[in-house]
């Protein structure tokens, strides 16, 4: 019997370089697993990280593991998505808020344990999201002036100071946040009104927070649609602290709380502002955009045995 064989993808300078100081004890439990591993570090040129994965999935490599932030992952990501021969694929965070490992329950910050992952042979057939047609992500698509903070927190600042400098940028712009005429096509019918932020999520967990989309399923083919319909800073505070007290800003009256497989969003009106659409913590475009999930699309290595049962779909469910 052929053995496996796994690439290695990391990116070095990810949270304070963690990943260079363990490449070689991760090969050897990827080696441990049964698998004939390798290494590959980014550079700085765009899209390594993707170019890469292509080139390894069609190479014909079982697994492909993305070692970095979200960013890293959602390159990779977008390297295997396209083709029609898919590796199976693992991550090891060491991003900053790393959201899909800890819907994964993935251990963050530790390249070790988060290795012993995959030695445990448990994976899961994931749902990811596409826009424009031509971009991947695998947790979430949002837009408003809130979400745009991620532009705008450096990476030396986030290396540095990780999830405070979101906190921190998130405080100076929550004065400035303003709601934006759009209309929302989705399965379910349409949304015309003001929004000042949109979150398409396809797990649980944005920006750390593991209740802003709380019923989230992994592989249901959906995406789950929160929209805000204010931008007052007493209704944002309460929404947050909502959040945060366990998903009640669900049934609160200025958010809409939906699911749906595909969607459009576009500004109203002749001068209308566009919104920037953030994929996976990157800028992929401005509005006007079309979502669309792919349903169990990428076979992923979880840590199944720590994930709650509500974030998966049942057999005796479908």
């Amino acid at each position: 019997m052929k053995q496996k064989r796994a690439r290695l993808i990391y990116n070095p300078t990810s949270g304070q370089e963690i990943m260079k100081k363990n490449v070689a004890e991760v090969l050897d439990i990827l080696e441990g697993a049964g698998f004939e591993a390798s290494a590959f570090q980014t550079t700085p040129d765009e899209n390594s990280a993707k170019n890469e994965a292509t080139r390894a999935a069609k190479a014909g490599f079982d697994l492909v593991i993305a070692a970095g932030g979200d960013g890293t992952i959602n390159e990779v990501v977008s390297g295997i998505a396209p083709l029609k021969k898919r590796p199976q694929m693992a991550v090891i965070p060491t991003g900053t808020t790393n959201d899909f490992a800890r819907a994964l329950k993935i251990p963050r910050g530790n390249p070790v344990e988060a290795a012993k992952v995959i030695a445990k042979n448990q994976t899961l057939q994931m749902d990811i999201g596409r826009a424009y047609g031509s971009k991947y992500f695998i947790n979430i698509a949002a837009a408003g002036t809130m979400t745009e903070l991620t532009f705008s927190v450096p990476s030396s600042v986030k290396s540095r100071l990780g999830y405070f400098a979101y906190v921190a940028e998130a405080a100076k712009m929550l004065p400035r946040n303003k709601a934006r005429k759009v209309r929302i096509e989705h399965d379910n019918g349409v949304f015309e009104g003001p929004a000042s932020m949109i979150f398409v999520a396809l797990t649980n967990s944005i920006a750390g927070f593991e209740s802003v989309a709380p019923d989230a399923k992994l592989d249901d083919g959906n995406f789950t649609l929160i929209i805000v319909k204010t931008a007052k800073l007493f209704n944002m505070l309460s929404l947050m602290i909502q959040a945060i007290n366990g998903g009640k800003h669900v049934h609160d009256e200025n958010v809409e709380y939906l699911k749906t497989k595909k969607l459009t969003i576009e500004m109203l009106g002749k001068n209308a502002q566009p919104f920037r659409i953030n994929l996976d913590g990157e800028y992929g475009g401005d509005t006007p955009v079309e979502l669309e999930v792919f349903h169990n699309h990428l076979e992923f290595f979880a840590n199944i045995d720590e994930i709650n049962n509500d974030a998966l779909v049942h057999p005796s469910e479908e």
